[in-house]
């Protein structure tokens, strides 16, 4: 099962690293990670999207919770939150493809932030279905590069 974990913390050195260190620690590969202060620069949020059993999630979020520097913790179900994502992507585009490119960016409402002779780079911010079905129908046109930044999420 998929778990969008959100950690609330103090912004310390080393807190990113015990946190981790939980997961890898119980056999938990993080499927994304996005770490970024908050309004209040002494706390900073951690996103984790995480896929494992609910009893051995529920023990880490326990054990998160018992953290020094750790102020908060949800583990958001299915539908307890709202998440995006950005990416960056750079797409081989000459000239007989490019309006086809500026056509996709337009209905997925991704947006164009540079241009060169040979190529694009598009930003989309989405859910993951989104994201997904976009790369989907731009890959055959050549990716030449991506970023994301991974999973965001807050409470409903």
């Amino acid at each position: 099962m998929r778990h969008t974990i959100s950690v609330l913390v103090e912004n310390k050195f080393g807190v990113l690293a015990r946190i981790a260190g939980l997961f890898s620690g119980r056999g938990f590969n993080i499927d994304t990670l996005n770490v970024a202060p908050t309004h209040d620069p002494e706390l900073s949020r951690v996103t984790a999207v995480v896929r494992g059993d609910d009893t051995v999630l529920d023990q880490i979020t326990k054990q998160l919770k018992k953290l020094i520097n750790v102020v908060e913790v949800h583990d958001f179900q299915t539908g307890q939150a709202v998440s995006r994502e950005l990416v960056m992507v750079k797409l081989k585009a000459g000239s007989d493809h490019r309006s086809e490119i500026i056509q996709i960016c337009e209905l997925f409402r991704a947006k164009i932030i540079n241009v060169n002779h040979e190529d694009v780079v598009a930003e989309i911010t989405g859910d993951e279905g989104k994201i997904e079905a976009f790369l989907n129908l731009v890959e055959s046109f050549g990716i030449l590069e991506l970023c994301r930044t991974g999973n965001l999420a807050m409470q409903r």
